[in-house]
């Protein structure tokens, strides 16, 4: 039986309309200004927030916290402390303090840090990220954060994009200044990550021991199909992965995470899933659950979630598409060129601004992306070469083209597809 989706999307996310309920009137007003407006947080607001959070997480089946974060692992961490405060007569009672929320001390000598200190400066601090909602996943509290050392350096990978973020609003706010546009107050990037996977057999994977240990095959024959027919993308749906892909978005429903489209790729046993697009931090958060919920209700079917970009030889690997743009506060998309872009200077200003960060920052981009995994991957099997480079469509690099040689752009106009079919729209 299908579920209710509006009645569990969000039923396990502290979110926005569970904060207009559970906190004052006052309270929720400076929260949601510190979330909209970037502002710092006051530590008796943090308190009162602190308080209604573990009550709805204690309804929520909750017995303890975690401050989420993401260390230079390539996955999450976490460190689970329960609500539980001692009394003198020998009972307990659930507590969760305001300073217990935005900050917390996990000792940080185990995770990499790219030779930023040496492994005896053990300290590190978390905080709290507010405008990433809380959420209950197996009976604990996850409050998202940031991970840093005593001395600020970054040791995670959500403190850059956050710094990125803000320097980003404050570029941008000041271009549309120039424009006259002195209405928007913050201007956020958006992503909305692609999450491709394989599923196989449980009983098979147990077989292969190079599956097992390294996540991908290290030897062994080609199958005896491939992609070569290219009848597995789009094709019918197995119904033992329809049963998967049923829970897994109900799981991911529960957690708020927009999970959209579904369907085969291109590689035999390879799916994908899309979500709508969000704030890159929510997105990146949301992607980081998204994997980890896929293994574990892979495993409720007896098959395992391969997420490796490259785990079978002579097929498509597993990408993950960003659709990345930059949106105001009144939700205005900055790279939507409109239907006449070669009168569009702010449009065009953006654009350009973006080719030139790409071509001469492209070793910093190119770093950011560069792993084992992704490295195996690129250049194969529909996958991009290992290389930055930016298409344009023929209208936008005909519009460069002209302002580049100081000539006048000849509007085509919208053209008409002809199909030879007349009751196809």
């Amino acid at each position: 039986m299908r579920s209710n989706v509006p009645e569990i999307f969000g039923s396990m996310v502290f979110n926005d309309a569970i904060m207009r309920d559970k906190l004052p009137k006052d309270i929720y007003k400076s929260l949601k200004k510190t979330i909209e407006a970037g502002r710092d947080l006051d530590i008796s607001i943090a308190n009162v927030v602190a308080i209604a959070m573990k009550d709805w997480a204690i309804e929520k089946g909750a017995t303890h916290y975690t401050h989420w974060f993401q260390p230079l692992t390539g996955i999450t961490a976490e460190k689970h402390d329960s609500f539980i405060s001692p009394q003198n007569d020998g009972r307990v009672i659930m507590e969760f303090s305001g300073k217990e929320l935005i900050k917390g001390e996990p000792d940080a000598s185990s995770f990499p840090s790219g030779g930023l200190r040496a492994t005896f400066e053990a300290r590190g601090y978390t905080a709290w990220d507010p405008t990433s909602y809380a959420f209950v996943k197996d009976g604990v509290l996850c409050i998202p954060t940031a991970f840093c050392s005593y001395g600020g350096e970054a040791l995670d990978k959500k403190t850059p994009l956050l710094r990125s973020m803000e320097t980003l609003n404050e570029q941008v706010l000041r271009i549309l200044r120039l424009f006259g546009n002195t209405s928007v107050r913050r201007v956020a990037t958006t992503v909305g990550p692609e999450q491709e996977y394989f599923l196989v057999d449980r009983d098979v994977y147990n077989k292969r021991k190079d599956l097992i240990y390294c996540g991908r095959t290290l030897f062994g024959a080609m199958a005896p199909k491939g992609q070569e027919m290219d009848d597995h993308y789009f094709g019918a749906i197995l119904r033992r992965v329809q049963a998967y892909m049923e829970d897994l978005n109900d799981e991911l429903w529960k957690l708020g995470i927009l999970s959209k489209t579904e369907h085969n790729e291109v590689a035999p046993a390879q799916h994908e899933m899309a979500p709508i697009f969000d704030t890159a931090n929510i997105s990146i958060d949301h992607n980081q659950v998204t994997m980890e919920i896929m293994k574990n209700v892979a495993k409720k079917h007896n098959m395992v979630c391969l997420l490796h970009e490259k785990p079978f030889a002579g097929v498509n690997g597993s990408g993950k598409h960003n659709n990345w743009s930059m949106v105001t506060d009144d939700g205005v998309n900055l790279l939507e060129p409109g239907k006449s872009p070669h009168e569009n200077a702010q449009f065009l200003l953006f654009l350009t601004a973006i080719i030139k960060a790409i071509d001469e920052y492209q070793d910093l981009m190119r770093v950011s992306i560069a792993s084992a995994g992704n490295d195996h991957r690129l250049g194969a099997a529909e996958a991009p070469p290992a290389i930055m480079s930016i298409f344009l469509g023929d209208d936008l690099e005909e519009i460069l083209e002209c302002i580049e040689k100081g000539t006048s752009y000849k509007n085509q106009g919208a053209g008409r597809m002809e199909i030879g079919v007349h009751v196809l729209p």
